[in-house]
């Protein structure tokens, strides 16, 4: 399911964002970087229709996987399916750049791999790929708590969780909510984030019940964060790491009867026995990294992102800045120009509107204009493009934005505004709907005219 919001994800995203006339296109990415160095398909074909053609593919796999289709014609089949989609997949995450730069991408092409070698429900469990899960979520949760405590003294004064709700990437609607939580609710969750995160884990290599209870704790954390926040499909992929490690018997109460096992064949237990060496071999630089003072949050060792090293939120931003871009139909600007707001899908714009929940979907532009409005002034390419693209009413650009104020043809000009957003108190929220206090600071980009061809 995680695999069929990716693939639908880059259905509706990739081609406008990485396309033949994307903000990034991938043609120029492929000219300066060698297929050695980050291996895709696209290196083959580069058009929108091939872009097109291999998320409706990888879409239509994963139906075939929810389905249980692959599974009835036994393990190869299976595999060939998971084989086919991981493949696609790192396809369009090694010639995302930044779009795709972000570590769920490299942990569901982690995961992706691994889940190749699963069979089918008749395969004997195997101990050995168990521990690659449990490798896989140590690497994860370990790796996000030592960051923090490397990083900003919030996480250690236990402070961090009085900005995060409103300032992280893509609030929801309960954001609002858990941000007026009291001050010794923040204090306890961020103690609760330590204990999971730092003491939690060594216990995925511990035997039954210590195990299940490891993951149930974790499973209890990630869902603390789904409610909370738009973190794309992060949490739910952890959640899927979890379940291995619980103890059968703890779905004993599931009106399910257990399939009968096959003995396992020798070629499948030689090939389980390559993975595990693979994963030993690739684990030296992830476990130097975890202990080094000098940890990297989210980093991929190999151009195929195997035996990745992860970590999240190693630092808190204080204050939340937005970019707003408005335009206007008047032919001269004066004092009395009406401009009008062009609307983002999921990150904050009108005041009044609520937050949404978006996540397992990922809105890419979205979360990147988060990133981008932490400096003043503009300093990303992919941002000049957009600025550009907005300007001329570029209809494919258009379609990543929830609304376009000029559905006749382009603005005559276009400004782009700098903001500092805060949650509206409860009174204010009482008195007013409103979700959000924002502030001016300044234009972002000045008044640019429509270009003429």
């Amino acid at each position: 399911m995680i695999y069929l919001a990716a693939f639908a994800n880059a259905i509706n995203q990739f081609v406008p964002l990485l396309g033949e006339r994307g903000l990034l296109p991938v043609s120029r990415f492929t000219s300066l970087v060698p297929f050695r160095a980050s291996p895709s398909l696209f290196y083959f074909w580069q058009t929108n229709t091939a872009f097109r053609t291999a998320g409706w593919l990888g879409l239509g796999l994963a139906c075939l996987v929810i389905a249980g289709i692959p599974q009835r014609y036994g393990a190869l089949a299976a595999a060939t399916v998971w084989g086919t989609m991981w493949l696609l997949y790192l396809s369009f995450v090694n010639v995302g750049q930044t779009f795709y730069g972000f570590g769920w991408e490299s942990l569901l092409c982690e995961v992706g791999f691994f889940a190749i070698f699963l069979g089918v429900v008749t395969t004997p469990p195997s101990v050995w790929l168990r521990l690659i899960w449990a490798w896989m979520l140590f690497r994860l949760m370990f790796g996000a708590g030592m960051i923090k405590m490397r990083g900003d003294s919030c996480w250690r004064d236990l402070t961090c969780l009085d900005y995060y709700f409103d300032t992280q990437p893509m609030p929801n609607v309960l954001s609002w909510y858990f941000h007026w939580m009291p001050a010794s609710v923040h204090r306890t969750g961020v103690l609760f984030n330590h204990v999971v995160e730092l003491a939690v884990p060594w216990f995925y290599f511990a035997p039954q019940p210590a195990a299940s209870i490891a993951a149930a704790l974790t499973i209890a954390f990630q869902l603390v964060l789904i409610v909370s926040g738009n973190l794309s499909w992060l949490n739910w992929l952890t959640v899927v790491l979890c379940i291995p490690l619980i103890d059968d018997r703890w779905w004993s109460w599931l009106p399910i009867t257990p399939s009968a096992v096959e003995p396992m064949h020798p070629i499948y237990r030689a090939v389980v026995y390559a993975a595990v060496g693979l994963v030993a071999l690739l684990s030296v630089r992830p476990a130097l990294n975890m202990i080094s003072p000098r940890q990297m949050m989210n980093a991929s060792f190999n151009p195929l992102h195997l035996v990745n090293t992860y970590g999240a939120f190693g630092s808190i931003t204080r204050e939340r800045f937005e970019i707003v871009f408005e335009g206007t139909s008047d032919d001269a600007l004066t004092d009395k120009t009406i401009w009008r707001e062009y609307e983002f899908k999921g990150k904050p714009g009108n005041p009044a509107r609520r937050p949404p929940q978006v996540a397992p979907y990922h809105l890419r532009l979205d979360w990147l204009m988060w990133f981008e409005a932490m400096s003043p002034v503009p300093r990303s390419q992919w941002f000049i493009a957009l600025v550009q693209r907005i300007r001329d009413g570029d209809r494919e650009t258009l379609g990543l934005l929830a609304m376009n104020p000029f559905p006749d043809g382009p603005p005559k000009y276009l400004r782009v505004r700098y903001y500092r957003y805060t949650f509206t108190t409860p009174d204010e929220h009482r008195r007013t709907g409103m979700w959000w206090q924002r502030h001016l600071v300044g234009d972002y980009v000045p008044v640019v005219g429509r270009s003429i061809h």
